[in-house]
């Protein structure tokens, strides 16, 4: 035993055993176990680990304890939030395992070391237990709909874009049984028509190039209440599935585009937006159109001709993500792009038509017939606007009668309770006069014993 490995008044320090657990095996980390975990599985890299440690020097002194704070010390594992040794460390434990660490400087704080507690070139001594681990949550209502475990880390700042071209392995399964097994290539936000739920190809864009992983999906993100009857799904079930991102092509983000290539760009995009729309798939064709609307909302410089070509794409954008949503049953989103493209074009028949389609799906009936009778006003050929007025006018009407009925039941109601309330009061104040005159009675009778 060195001197470093005694304490300043010669006692020996805690035995420096275990298993070399390094990648290398140079014993940059030794573990030894001083109490088994349960279970068998392993926490993965970017798994969420909850621990309690306490950090030694060599000569016995503490100078880290997560249990004098009482509070358990949380990391996302892999994810170099920590040290070397952790990492690595904390990777071989289970469940409720207590071990100990030891770990060169190589794999601490080197030779920085980190004044004023651990000096330079510190060799350390870790106590820590493993109380729980749970997979790293993809959603962003953080409601445990997409939980990832990584088996195999792909390379740092690798992940695919809206648009790009992916080539991935998938391997679903639900209740131990696969149900699809493939190689796929397509452009993301196509998954959908490829039998992939939303939810793995939510996945699929938070993975890195190279990355392979599982993902546990819930029924919200995956088949829904519905199910799937091609691959025997039933509705509301649990789905997992493995997944590896071999290659990956991004599509060029908007800053590296210049107008020329934007403007060039959406073409492509809207007319891949019309087709998908054509085939009824709303989801998609919104999509394409909302990038459109993210490249040319906010570009400046253009020339004269540029700002024209870009404005009458813009304005075809908002009124095709208007009629997608209208599709898709969401009127407050049509009417956000109903304005949009009216800021554009204030007179716009299809515009001014597409907000009046989307306040009646909002049930306000007289600001969907105002919209209709503008239609009218400047297109007096358009019939389905007259049908529309005619429609809204109907359904204000019946709207004006059930207030009516409700109002009216309301005042009996209140009429009612107001009766009962005044004839509960005559009864009070009768009932207060006889007692008054058993009272006055009573008071004459006393009189008169007085009398006597």
């Amino acid at each position: 035993m060195t001197a470093e490995e005694q304490t300043a008044e010669g006692h020996h320090a805690i035995p420096m055993e275990g298993d070399d657990i390094t990648p290398k095996k140079d014993g940059g980390v030794l573990k030894l176990v001083k109490r088994e975990g349960t279970g068998t599985e392993l926490p993965m890299i970017g798994d969420k680990v909850f621990v309690h440690y306490v950090g030694t020097l060599l000569d016995g002194s503490t100078f880290d304890s997560s249990r004098d704070r009482g509070e358990k010390f949380s990391f996302e594992l892999g994810k170099d939030q920590v040290i070397k040794a952790w990492d690595i460390g904390v990777a071989t434990m289970k469940e409720g395992e207590l071990c100990q660490l030891i770990c060169k400087p190589e794999y601490a704080y080197g030779s920085a070391g980190s004044p004023p507690k651990i000096p330079p070139d510190s060799k350390l001594i870790f106590e820590v237990e493993l109380f729980e681990f749970r997979g790293e949550d993809l959603t962003e209502d953080e409601d445990g709909g997409i939980i990832r475990r990584i088996i195999t880390k792909g390379q740092p700042y690798a992940k695919p874009n809206e648009g790009s071209s992916v080539e991935v392995t998938v391997e679903g399964s639900c209740e131990g049984r696969v149900f699809d097994e493939r190689e796929l290539k397509f452009v993301i936000g196509e998954g959908e028509c490829l039998g992939l739920p939303a939810g793995a190809e939510k996945a699929i864009m938070a993975m890195e190039k190279g990355e392979e992983a599982l993902f546990h999906i819930k029924p919200k993100y995956g088949f829904g209440s519905e199910g799937n009857a091609k691959y025997d799904i039933p509705g509301g079930a649990l789905l997992q599935y493995k997944i590896k991102l071999t290659a990956l092509e991004k599509a060029k983000e908007s800053w590296e585009m210049n107008s020329s290539e934007k403007l060039e760009q959406s073409v492509v995009v809207k007319e891949k937006g019309t087709q998908y729309f054509k085939k009824g798939m709303f989801k998609q064709a919104s999509m394409q159109y909302k990038r459109i609307v993210s490249w040319l909302e906010n570009e400046s410089g253009l020339s004269e001709e540029e700002e024209e070509k870009a404005k009458a794409l813009r304005l075809a954008a908002h009124l095709n993500l208007a009629m997608c949503y209208l599709k898709l049953k969401e009127p407050n989103q049509a009417l956000e792009h109903c304005n949009k493209a009216l800021e554009l074009d204030e007179s716009s028949e299809k515009a001014l038509f597409r907000r009046g389609e989307a306040l009646f799906g909002m049930k306000e009936f007289d600001k969907a017939r105002d919209d209709f009778q503008r239609v009218v006003q400047l297109y007096p050929a358009n019939k389905a606007a007259k049908s529309q007025v005619v429609l809204c006018q109907k359904h204000m009407k019946e709207q004006h009668e059930k207030d009516k009925r409700t109002y009216a039941n309301m005042f009996q109601k209140f009429a009612e309770r107001d009766s009962k309330k005044a004839s509960e009061k005559v009864k009070s104040k009768e009932n207060g006069d006889s007692e008054d005159m058993e009272i006055d009675t009573a008071n004459k009778e006393a009189e008169g014993d007085a009398k006597v």
